[in-house]
């Protein structure tokens, strides 16, 4: 059994990112779902990124960051989109990462002030001409991320859609998403 720490996207914690977090449960794993967000559900993910960027990035990363403390140190984190970044700052920066999972969104871990730490492994999800991920320079550190990483595994679903593995958004590809499930799964039960 893993514990992971998920954060939604940007358009906040939908009924999908729960739908998610509840297939996590029954491959036996403990999930927490902190909402970054207060409860706002933006219509569109341009709504959403616009409510992060009035927020503050900054304010919604440390969102994520305070939400890890008093869990435990051995954690999974993982994110949809947005939800990378706080996701990937506390894998790099929290002592004791057990893995981390990154969907439909990497950054380059230099952002966060130092490589990636040793023996952590990493998923990486995203679609292969979603324009979020292949033009906004995601791809390209998620490559990186994998050259420089023993242990880390990118894959590309067949497709442009950004959110795919939300199911309740119309970017929802079934069986894109359920591949993806079960290979997160299948990294989560590794960890075990």
């Amino acid at each position: 059994m893993a514990e992971v720490l998920l954060f939604h996207h940007a358009q906040g914690l939908t009924s999908g990112v729960l739908e998610f977090a509840e297939a996590l449960r029954r491959g036996g794993h403990i999930v927490h779902t902190p909402d970054l967000f207060d409860g706002v559900l933006p219509a569109t993910f341009e709504r959403g990124i616009a409510l992060a960027s009035a927020i503050g990035v900054d304010v919604v990363a440390e969102r994520g960051r305070s939400t890890a403390d008093g869990l435990p140190e051995h954690i999974v984190y993982a994110g949809f989109s947005l939800g990378v970044m706080p996701a990937q700052l506390l894998a790099q920066t929290r002592p004791g990462a057990a893995g981390a999972v990154f969907l439909h969104a990497c950054i380059s871990p230099h952002e966060f002030g130092s490589d990636w730490p040793v023996g952590v492994p990493v998923q990486i999800h995203g679609m292969d001409a979603d324009p979020y991920f292949t033009e906004e320079g995601d791809v390209a550190a998620a490559r990186e991320l994998v050259a420089t990483t023993p242990g880390a595994e990118l894959f590309l679903y067949i497709g442009k859609t950004h959110l795919f593995s939300d199911s309740s958004l119309p970017d929802y590809d079934g069986p894109s998403a359920e591949l993806l499930t079960a290979r997160v799964l299948r990294f989560l039960a590794e960890l075990a």
